[in-house]
């Protein structure tokens, strides 16, 4: 039995993970939300954790008043995150919050020798190098729950990373896979939100509906093990059947398989390198009548267009186009700019001029602070 501790807890990654917990008879012992009081609540009741974190500072008084019967301490902001993070009292961070909030507690967790499991993608996205140096320095692992990444970590078990020809990451092609620029004038968010395959938030369907997600997930790639962007292939497979694949030097391929649900790759992070068993459904061969795979569409869906070309340049600038995607993606789910304008304003924002090319967690910041400017005064 593990001690698990969950920021962003009541969001899709946050509740599965409890599930997935339960299913393996883990012990949770601290959770964190952003601003939902009422799941968390249920949550601190159900799995009665020792400590929980509310981001939103002004619920913090009424989720303290609401848990006045219980011995659960409570905690808020940033600063309940790393307290929760840097705990002696647990195994492993399950990071599964939204946005660049997600660096520090990372940090701070490696700081204290535990291991992470990772959904936080803009983490690595932003902050990788940094991520993988405190790792190595303090021996903690990385185990990342995206499905993909899941799926390259155990097409490598038994091979050797320098054995790698390429990766090649299979993308669902979200709600619109097939759309010209002109069909995708009209869209709408309520279309936005519609994913084919895969139930998700909000900021990750929208994402996906872009292909920034996919993007974050070629940068993701690099950082988590440590590849040239070359050896990186996107291949759409609409079926979201083969999650992923490496090509080794000999040309062998090796994919892993599976249905679209993300309790796979999460209980895999949490009990890696073992296997626990699931009474789930089993991917059905006699029901899968073909497997198709295409190129993606960069011109049209110019955000994965962009964190390609920012991580060639280097740098802060995968820091950039991320901050920008995420105000823009904002910007749209307030319905103040249209689904094309994400991705004018993310490619736009490689025009950014920024002379600061060492990567430390405060240049991560003000990176992040001026793409964000830029697209507020670009709109």
């Amino acid at each position: 039995m593990k001690y698990i501790s969950i920021l962003g807890s009541t969001g899709s990654i946050g509740t599965q993970t409890l599930e997935v917990c339960e299913n393996i008879n883990n012990s949770i012992y601290g959770l964190a939300a952003n601003s939902n009081i009422e799941l968390l609540e249920k949550q601190a009741r159900k799995y009665k954790p020792s400590v929980v974190c509310i981001y939103d500072k002004n619920k913090y008084k009424l989720l303290k008043d609401n848990l006045f019967d219980t011995s659960i301490s409570v905690l808020s902001g940033m600063e309940g995150l790393i307290e929760i993070s840097k705990s002696n009292h647990y195994d492993i961070l399950v990071n599964a919050v939204v946005g660049m909030i997600g660096i520090e507690p990372t940090l701070e967790a490696i700081k204290s020798k535990k291991n992470i499991a990772i959904a936080n993608k803009e983490s690595l996205v932003t902050a990788g190098d940094i991520i993988n140096k405190y790792a190595k320095k303090n021996n903690t692992k990385i185990f990342p729950i995206d499905s993909e990444h899941s799926a390259i970590l155990q097409c490598l078990r038994g091979n050797k990373l320098r054995q790698i020809n390429k990766i090649i990451l299979t993308a669902s092609g979200g709600p619109f896979r097939g759309y010209t620029y002109d069909m995708l004038k009209n869209v709408t968010l309520d279309q936005t939100l519609k994913h084919p395959n895969w139930v998700m938030g909000k900021k990750i369907s929208v994402d996906s509906a872009t292909l920034m997600n996919k993007g974050l997930e070629f940068i993701e790639a690099i950082r988590l093990f440590n590849l040239d962007s070359s050896q990186i292939e996107i291949i759409v497979h609409p079926q979201s059947i083969i999650h992923s694949m490496i090509e080794y030097n000999d040309k062998s391929i090796i994919a892993q398989l599976g249905i679209p649900d993300m309790k796979i790759p999460i209980q895999y992070a949490l009990t890696y390198p073992d296997r626990f068993e699931r009474d789930d459904i089993s991917l059905n061969f006699d029901n899968l009548l073909n497997l198709t795979f295409e190129k993606p569409d960069i011109e049209t869906f110019i955000c994965l267009k962009a964190c390609i070309k920012a991580i060639e340049k280097g740098g802060l600038f995968p820091t950039i186009v991320n901050g920008a995607n995420e105000q823009a993606v904002d910007l749209y789910l307030q319905n103040k700019i249209s689904f094309l304008d994400i991705g004018k304003l993310v490619y736009k924002s490689l025009d950014i001029n920024i002379d600061i090319t060492k990567v430390n967690l405060k240049n991560i910041l003000y990176a992040d602070k001026i793409s964000r400017e830029f697209i507020l005064s670009n709109i």
